[in-house]
């Protein structure tokens, strides 16, 4: 029974270490542009886009699928680099075990 309790102390302590890397993750910022920097976008560590700032030079409504492009190109730069962090910060958490996250 002492055995059961242990592990069941060492997944409470986990379950708040993951609440903690995750409430970090929500603080972090990643920058990511495209167009050489005509768009850039910032999101969280989770991935959450916080802003996305637009040159106005590149505004151009005979070619608004290039504007698209761009912001496309710089959100998904910056969710991967998100997951980058949240990858390194979870390798922290797990000893560099493997881990998917669940967000």
């Amino acid at each position: 029974m002492a055995d059961f309790m242990k592990i069941l102390q060492q997944a409470q302590e986990m379950q708040g270490k993951l609440a903690a890397v995750q409430a970090e993750l929500e603080k972090e910022s990643v920058t990511a542009s495209a167009g050489g920097g005509m768009v850039t976008v910032e999101a969280n560590g989770k991935g959450t886009v916080r802003s996305i700032k637009i040159d106005p030079s590149v505004v151009n409504a005979a070619d608004v699928e290039m504007l698209e492009d761009l912001i496309l190109v710089a959100v998904t730069e910056a969710q991967k680099k998100a997951l980058e962090v949240q990858q390194r910060e979870m390798g922290k958490l797990t000893g560099g075990l493997p881990f998917k996250l669940p967000f």
